[in-house]
């Protein structure tokens, strides 16, 4: 199953479990938000909008709020010494989308619990193991030494 949604000016065609990156939408980071705005739900029998479908929604979860790429305006008026530069950057939210629901339901999938980040356990030596070889140190390259010219006799002009 998959719905056109439409967010920020923008339409975008999603299915469950999509990683998306839309204008800025207000909810904190880990909660789900509910993107109302949904053109066509399709599947087996697809559903199109006139110009949204009733009871259709669609549940996200807000993954990150980030800034976009930096844009740069630059105008210059030739001869006039006249130069104006200028820098913005969009408000970003990644959304992961949960479900796609119709009929007016509610969302009943939550966030997902955060993955919490393992460390590696230290190797434990009970002494009986050789400690292991490291590997050789790259030997330094020697430069090559340059000849000196030898200076020009000067017994040519004493004559």
């Amino acid at each position: 199953m998959f719905a056109v949604i439409k967010t920020g000016g923008r339409q975008y065609r999603v299915v469950p479990d999509d990683v998306l990156e839309v204008g800025k939408i207000a909810g904190d980071v880990g909660t789900i938000v509910q993107l109302g705005e949904v053109l066509v739900v399709g599947g087996d029998t697809p559903v199109l909008g006139l110009p949204t479908v009733a009871g259709a929604s669609v549940a996200a979860e807000v993954l990150d709020h980030k800034r976009g790429p930096k844009v740069i305006a630059f105008k210059k008026r030739r001869r006039k010494n006249s130069r104006r530069k200028r820098g913005y950057r969009d408000e970003i939210t990644v959304l992961r989308i949960t479900e796609i629901l119709t009929d007016n339901a509610k969302p009943s999938i939550g966030p997902r619990p955060k993955r919490e980040k393992v460390a590696a356990p230290a190797p434990e030596s009970d002494g009986d193991e050789a400690p292991k070889k490291k590997a050789p140190a790259k030997k330094a390259v020697a430069k090559k030494a340059v000849a000196k010219k030898a200076p020009a006799k000067k017994a040519a002009a004493k004559k």
